[in-house]
């Protein structure tokens, strides 16, 4: 496979915007990229689209093959910098031989895999069945795209699904996973007389996918503020205006802003305690080398929240679980169920926090649940469930995984780990509309995606590009 095509293919996606929910340029970039090749391409329900492209000479006899991956990407920009997603591109640069993007989340998840779609209809080298590419939309944010496939729509019963970011692994499941929205609503109080305002930010975490880094050591912006927060109200007789932090529901937030009052004379010490905190959390998160708080005077908020809410709201943040909540038993290093409390926000007189928790077993992300709604029930929230889906049950008898460790050792030279993955992947939407398809997935070396330090490995890649292209032709 032409490599120089490859990358060009990249730079050509990485200048189209295609954050999740506004994925309508990228698709028409799309739709224009294989019509001009000849092929026949439509928008799908949901913004996804097909593209057909024929099979090789000499392989139209084979059955025909899936190609997926998804086309819209986490939009995460780096503290203290600009860029609109509406409309900048991706700018990218590599170093040590890595591609990074300036100051943004990169894309490569999943814009590989739509670009490696892309190069395989551009480069005839390629030996190839029949083809259906599939680059479905929104899945960062609740797999939309997968959710609209209707039956009858795709052909092909085998898919190979390019969306995950270890080349040493082929994927044959995935959690489930569902979200909550709890809201406290309330009616607003006026700010006591001599009351002084004061906003508390915390920023500079790593943040993190909130599947494939859940396990890691790091910081969850909202439960920190929440844990000093409890110590500004209870020793401070702080008030609360606003809390808000995260945009991205899958990803572990790395920024929260606090607007709260104190009564006057009562401050003395805040700036002290800001500081003790900031060495506690160091000691907490020691990978957290630019974890910052900063605490500035500002205007006094137009109104605070009733103490009982603010206390119950408080007391439910600190209270409910978060992070990595159970190891599998039978794969003691693979994560089986977890939670991010992804965003928190104020507005409209209601504070609304929002979760994504994941779960191997259907057991499980029932009892996850059953704790959320526990937590916010008691302290007063509605709470509501939504984004439902089931995992990707793993077929270890899969004929298409038999070809795969075929194709890995003779391109790799060394056997592939055969595994699952604690993140959600669309093969489980898409088994749920097409019960009898077969399917893997594998990609290549990214690290820290849904984050400005997002990189993907480029000799990664071009190995992947060569595991491809020989299972093409197996």
């Amino acid at each position: 496979m032409n490599k120089e095509l490859f990358w060009k293919n990249f730079a050509a996606l990485s200048a189209v915007p295609r954050p999740s929910h506004h994925t309508g340029a990228v698709a028409a970039f799309l739709l224009d990229f294989a019509k001009k090749r000849g092929f026949r391409a439509e928008l799908l329900d949901g913004g996804s689209v097909l593209v057909q492209v024929p099979a090789s000479p000499g392989m139209e006899d084979r059955e025909p093959l899936i190609l997926q991956g998804h086309i819209d990407m986490v939009p995460q920009v780096a503290p203290g910098k600009s860029h609109d997603f509406s409309k900048d591109p991706i700018e990218t640069y590599i170093s040590d031989g890595w591609m990074y993007a300036r100051d943004t989340t990169l894309g490569a998840d999943n814009g590989i895999a739509i670009a490696a779609m892309m190069t395989v209809m551009d480069d005839a080298s390629v030996r190839h069945p029949a083809l259906e590419c599939l680059m479905t939309a929104d899945e960062e944010v609740g797999m939309l795209g997968a959710f609209a496939l209707k039956p009858g729509q795709l052909r092909g019963r085998t898919l190979l699904n390019l969306d995950t970011e270890d080349e040493n692994e082929l994927i044959v499941g995935c959690c489930g996973a569902m979200r909550a929205t709890c809201k406290f609503r309330y009616v607003p109080e006026a700010v006591p007389d001599g009351d002084e305002a004061y906003c508390l930010t915390v920023k500079g975490l790593l943040g993190g996918h909130s599947g494939m880094d859940i396990h890691l050591p790091r910081a969850n912006a909202i439960k920190l503020g929440a844990h000093l927060l409890k110590t500004l109200v209870r020793d401070y007789d702080a008030r609360l205006a606003s809390i808000d932090g995260g945009d991205v529901i899958n990803t572990v937030p790395r920024e929260l802003r606090i607007c709260f009052t104190v009564p006057e004379g009562g401050e003395d010490d805040l700036f002290e305690l800001m500081s003790d905190y900031q060495e506690i959390f160091e000691n907490e998160y020691p990978d957290e080398t630019d974890l910052y708080l900063q605490l500035e005077h500002c205007d006094l908020p137009a109104s605070l929240l009733p103490e009982f809410v603010q206390d119950d709201l408080i007391n439910a943040l600190v209270a409910v679980p978060n992070g990595a909540y159970r190891f599998m038993p039978q794969m003691p290093q693979t994560v089986e169920t977890s939670s991010n409390m992804g965003c928190i926000s104020t507005a409209d007189n209601c504070v609304s926090v929002e979760f994504l928790f994941r779960s191997m077993l259907y057991s499980m992300k029932g009892e996850l649940r059953s704790m959320i709604e526990s937590v916010f029930s008691l302290a007063g929230a509605e709470v509501r469930f939504w984004g439902d889906y089931e995992g990707w049950e793993p077929n270890w008898d899969s004929p298409v995984l038999a070809k795969a460790r075929e194709s890995y050792r003779a391109v790799m030279g060394r056997d592939a780990r055969v595994c699952l993955v604690h993140a959600g992947l669309e093969c489980g939407i898409i088994a749920g509309t097409y019960p009898d398809m077969d399917m893997i997935s594998f990609g290549p070396n990214i690290q820290h995606p849904h984050t400005p330090q997002e990189r993907v490995e480029v000799a990664s890649v071009e190995r992947i590009l060569d595991l491809l292209e020989d299972l093409l032709l197996r």
